[in-house]
């Protein structure tokens, strides 16, 4: 008996299933390569999966890596994943990426006001919500040890030549929609970031071998 897939809101799933992964080019394919041979043995030795996505601020691109990260695990029904995320410094979650997510379906509540908000971000009505707020990567709500550190963000990846306690270090930059703050494309970037991210995260669990 297979087991059963994680049903995600519908929405999220249709936005899924618009993917083509053969718009990805040969060359990010190498670069996403090493985090889809770290899930892939994972799984084969059914052992937890870590991924703790790292960037400077922790406030755009690591937050979507990691939320789109848990979402293509529950799609394709990869078990035991659990996705993090943390910056070389802490700010805050910015706001355009919760409106971003919104308009991809994501279910998003607000649950801290303040200079850090924190929010809850649910992909499924029935799976636990993501704690999305800015935090350093070796902050305690985050993995200790037996974790990949997948860089986000070249800056992270210059300033971060070693990550205590990771089991591999991963780059896997993205270009960063702030550029576009203030500017009339900015909703547009953040949209273009926001799926291309999830678009390779989803490449990548879709190649795993259970």
């Amino acid at each position: 008996m297979s087991p059963i897939k994680t049903n995600l809101f519908s929405e999220i799933e249709e936005v899924i299933r618009a993917f083509d992964y053969e718009n990805i080019s040969s060359e990010r394919k190498i670069i996403l390569q090493p985090l889809l041979d770290f899930i892939q043995n994972k799984v084969s030795k059914e052992q937890e999966i870590r991924l703790n996505f790292i960037c400077t601020h922790n406030s755009r691109r690591s937050h979507l890596s990691q939320i789109w990260a848990q979402t293509a695990a529950g799609y394709f029904n990869i078990k035991n994943v659990f996705c993090y995320s943390g910056g070389t410094e802490s700010t805050a979650l910015f706001p355009m990426i919760a409106r971003t997510l919104k308009q991809s379906g994501f279910r998003i509540n607000t649950i801290s006001e303040g200079n850090n908000p924190i929010y809850t971000i649910k992909f499924g009505k029935n799976e636990p919500p993501i704690i999305g707020f800015s935090k350093t990567y070796d902050d305690d709500f985050n993995p200790k040890s037996e974790f990949a550190a997948l860089l986000t963000c070249s800056q992270a990846d210059g300033g971060c030549p070693f990550i205590a306690g990771a089991e591999e270090r991963i780059p896997i930059t993205f270009e960063d929609p702030k550029v576009f703050d203030n500017t009339p494309q900015q909703q547009q970037k953040y949209k273009e970031r926001s799926l291309q991210i999830a678009t390779e995260m989803c490449y990548v669990f879709s190649q795993i071998k259970l």
